[in-house]
């Protein structure tokens, strides 16, 4: 039993990361507009994020030390702001759009307005920050998310030409109807989605919280293999659900209640709660991510006590981040700003803040003043490296496809 709860962490990361509110309105939106002609970027992305986080999980348990820590000494405290500041400003839009995300399942269950649910939502966030420990947070919230395989199963219920989709993944491209500058933009929102820093951070982090040494190296390599990989195949199982129902309809992705449409035809009510209790679980693990994420990355950064480990009264200014970027985040959607838009804008940054904190977790990683001989091996080296250059090619061209492609429009 404690093996299997041990790549809960993993678990939690994947769908929370994966299987967000952005995630899971983009990757709808791909189907209904693309079919599965974008699976192979989910594949990719599910590679690079397991290259990027068994990179980090392994500097934290061989060296103790969490991931802006190092950036910090590494790479001196101006370059490390600047990091820090591009990573937290991401990472608080990405709060937003998560907090607006559990506000939105709230509404599909009980069709209230969302913006009554969002300070429900915020306490809801900030009180099991406060409360629960670290491991019922991870379990609880990563199993009850894994009930989003309703998904998967609706693809199957709906029995689809598998040989059209197939044709599909294998023969990438936009449909006639679409512009390829538009089928880049959604490939690089995608890739942004699967690679957001805040998983790594949370995931690195949550390493130190739990005490990992090098006698959990193989822990973490479960949670990555297990975890990520999973959140891939539930994304694919989302876009594959849109292009057999939506896509044939013509119908445009524009609300949470789009994205279940499938689930409901292929199962009804029950497999429709199903999706609305994945969704909140997703969502709702997301929020703790990357709540957690943001008062991680400013005491790691500023030297501040931190983690669940301590009571809050030992680590007032790291729950005190977290409180205020909660507040920040009811603000702005009290402006009655779109949260799948919000994140939808956040994937596309995520992307391009995205080598600010992969290149120095790939030069720590090599570095045996801090990992001894637990350094990269050639494998993992190559692999980073092309990695690398992909990560710099969609930051580059993240910003001007937004434009272009005015967000997909």
């Amino acid at each position: 039993m404690k093996r299997i709860f041990a790549v809960a962490l993993g678990i939690l990361t994947a769908i929370g990361g994966f299987v967000d509110i952005g995630d899971l309105v983009t990757n709808a939106i791909v189907g209904s507009r693309f079919g599965l002609g974008l699976a192979w970027v989910v594949l990719v992305g599910v590679v690079g994020i397991c290259v990027y986080a068994q990179m980090s999980g392994r500097v934290a348990a061989v060296s103790g030390r969490a991931t802006f820590e190092i950036i910090r000494e590494r790479l001196g405290p101006r370059a490390g702001l600047a990091n820090l500041g591009a990573s937290f400003l991401i990472n608080l839009l990405t709060v937003t759009a998560e907090i607006g995300g559990v506000a939105l399942s709230l509404q599909l269950a009980t069709s209230v307005d969302p913006l009554l649910w969002v300070p429900v939502a915020a306490f809801g966030v900030w009180i099991v920050i406060w409360r629960a420990r670290f491991k019922l947070l991870e379990n609880v919230t990563g199993l009850l998310g894994l009930t989003l395989i309703v998904f998967a199963v609706a693809l199957f219920m709906l029995s689809p030409d598998w040989g059209s989709l197939a044709g599909q993944a294998l023969q990438p491209g936009p449909p006639a109807d679409e512009q390829m500058s538009t089928y880049w933009f959604y490939a690089i929102a995608l890739f942004g989605a699967a690679m957001t820093p805040y998983e790594v951070f949370f995931f690195s982090s949550g390493a130190i919280e739990e005490k990992w040494t090098e006698k959990d190296l193989a822990t973490s390599r479960a949670n990555v293999l297990v975890g990520f990989p999973l959140g891939g195949v539930l994304s694919i199982a989302i876009a594959g659900c849109a292009a057999v129902v939506l896509l044939p309809a013509s119908i445009d992705v524009t609300s949470l209640s789009q994205v279940v449409l499938p689930v409901a035809e292929a199962g009804g009510k029950l497999a429709l709660s199903f999706a609305i209790v994945g969704i909140l679980a997703a969502t709702f693990g997301a929020a703790l991510e990357t709540t957690l994420s943001s008062g991680y990355t400013l005491a790691q950064y500023f030297g501040w006590s931190w983690g669940k480990f301590r009571r809050p009264a030992k680590a007032a200014r790291f729950h005190l981040a977290m409180i205020v970027c909660l507040f920040v985040a009811m603000a702005i959607l009290a402006t009655g700003v779109d949260p799948i838009l919000v994140t939808e804008y956040s994937v596309v940054f995520s992307a391009v803040a995205l080598p600010l904190t992969y290149l120095p977790i790939l030069i720590i990683a090599n570095d045996r003043e801090y990992m001894g001989d637990k350094v990269n091996g050639r494998g993992m080296n190559l692999l980073g490296s092309v990695y690398l250059v992909v990560i710099l090619v969609a930051a580059i061209a993240a910003i001007p496809l937004l434009i272009v492609t005015g967000a997909g429009s």
